[in-house]
């Protein structure tokens, strides 16, 4: 007998799950509208998995914002300098999301949406100029929307939980031990 997923669901439990729906909602159509999605929609691409990740996945490592403005704001970094410096060579793909990676577990930065960054940032031929349009506008606005959404009912979670955490937690780089 396969059990409802839903209707296994306390009340609270429910209501969380419709909150994370209306939120991530909000929260990916303030950072579609800041950024002005029709201008650049691929190099968009990342925030749909860091909303994921605000919204549903609240309580991890890599949704806290040091995880969040690093790894996207490296990633994207990595990938413009990697374009400006070498072109659009797949060997250029392949060492810019290596740099990226390298960068993320390093400083403890690590939100896996970010990874896509410096393919889409190489892809795009982005400039320095992407780095404050659509990267951090974008993940200013759904982590805003996200602070903001927490509050209006607190015990059914609040973000961030923890400012600067790191991620991933432990220093055993690539192994996601504790």
């Amino acid at each position: 007998m396969v059990s409802d997923p839903i209707m296994s669901m306390s009340r609270i439990a429910l209501l969380r799950f419709t909150w994370c729906l209306l939120g991530i909602g909000a929260g990916i159509s303030a950072a579609l509208w800041v950024v002005d999605a029709s201008a650049s929609p691929f190099l968009l691409a990342s925030l749909g998995g860091s909303a994921v990740f605000l919204f549903g996945l609240t309580y991890a490592p890599a949704a806290q914002p040091r995880a969040l403005f690093g790894g996207h704001l490296g990633g994207a970094a990595i990938g413009i300098a990697c374009y400006q410096l070498f072109g659009d060579a797949l060997w250029v793909y392949a060492l810019a999301q290596a740099l990226a990676l390298g960068f993320m577990l390093l400083t403890r930065t690590v939100h896996p949406p970010a990874g896509a960054n410096p393919v889409i940032m190489i892809h795009g031929h982005a400039g320095l100029a992407a780095l404050w349009q659509p990267v951090f506008l974008g993940i200013l606005a759904l982590a805003l929307v996200a602070a903001l959404w927490s509050r209006i009912f607190p015990a059914l979670g609040r973000y961030p939980v923890a400012w600067a955490a790191p991620s991933p937690p432990s220093t055993r780089l690539g192994d996601g031990g504790g």
